[in-house]
């Protein structure tokens, strides 16, 4: 409480002082590392600047009217919206059917999961080097199981109509077990009463799914998909080691051209340009996300 005339008692004044204490050097990490790198990423995409020279020179919207008359920069948007939604799609629907499989009572059923989930843990460099050879049109595993049933294998990785499904292969079989993990735990949070009461009512089994099943993971859906969203804008490991954004930047994502502009070619007023529209992107996504979640997402 305060005192007449408004004044701070001293019991308020401790009170500010211990949240300043344990609030503050979080709020300065958040500055230093988050905050600070945004803005000041926004003030190198006005400039021309090597990472080198003492000086950087103010180009205004130069940057900006570069990039956005190229026909290099709309193929590397296209690249990154085509490599986003089919990754999203496909771990979303892919994990889901592999959660409902492993959600039943099966023999083996927890050293599936164990198994299904492992690519998550390990690092996208070594699944990239692992996958090359798999994709090894003369002598790759794939070229093996597409011979039996008389197909020849596409030179995936140096063919522009074949390179980015299969990076996008490599990234959905890299995610999808966090996908399955997170779908199995939101499939056991939903109570047994509804699917007892759809069956009561002469309800099948996809009358259990649409009616009971896909309502009680609306929760679970939302949070996968944004960050799924999220983490496919974001990647880079696997795309580096099996391609490096080729051939003929048909792998090339926002965020590797952001590292090509700024870590190869030092162009620092390009790279960021980059990281402001992967900026805005991600975060329009989350706001319409957001919107969405308030009007569909059900939570018991």
């Amino acid at each position: 409480m305060t005192t007449k005339g408004n004044r701070v008692s001293p019991a308020e004044r401790r009170e500010w002082w211990l949240f300043l204490l344990l609030v503050g050097p979080n709020l300065a990490l958040f500055a230093i590392f988050t905050y600070w790198p945004l803005v000041y990423n926004g003030y190198l995409s006005f400039v021309k600047w090597d990472m080198l020279a003492p000086v950087k020179i103010w180009v205004g919207l130069e940057n900006y009217r570069f990039l956005f008359t190229q026909a290099e920069f709309r193929l590397i948007m296209l690249n990154t919206l085509i490599f986003t939604i089919a990754s999203v799609v496909l771990t979303g629907s892919i994990g889901l059917a592999m959660a409902l499989l492993l959600n039943q009572a099966l023999r083996g059923r927890d050293a599936v999961r164990s198994i299904v989930f492992s690519p998550v843990m390990l690092s996208g460099a070594a699944i990239g080097i692992v996958w090359i050879y798999i994709f090894d049109p003369r002598y790759g595993l794939l070229d093996m199981l597409l011979g039996f049933v008389g197909l020849d294998s596409p030179n995936w990785l140096l063919d522009t109509a074949w390179a980015l499904p299969a990076v996008i292969i490599v990234h959905v079989w890299k995610t999808v077990g966090y996908a399955v993990v997170i779908y199995i735990a939101g499939l056991q949070a939903i109570p047994r009463e509804l699917y007892e009461a759809v069956v009561v009512d002469g309800g099948g089994a996809w009358a259990r799914f649409l009616h009971v099943t896909l309502p009680g993971l609306s929760p679970v859906i939302f949070f996968l998909i944004l960050t799924t969203v999220l983490a496919s804008f974001q990647a880079f490991d696997i795309i580096k080691v099996m391609t490096n954004g080729g051939p003929v930047n048909a792998t090339t994502t926002l965020v590797f051209y952001l590292y090509e502009q700024g870590f190869v070619a030092f162009n620092a007023g390009r790279a960021g340009v980059a990281s402001i529209v992967l900026f805005v992107l991600m975060f329009m996504f989350t706001l319409v996300q957001m919107r969405y979640e308030e009007r569909n997402v059900h939570y018991a």
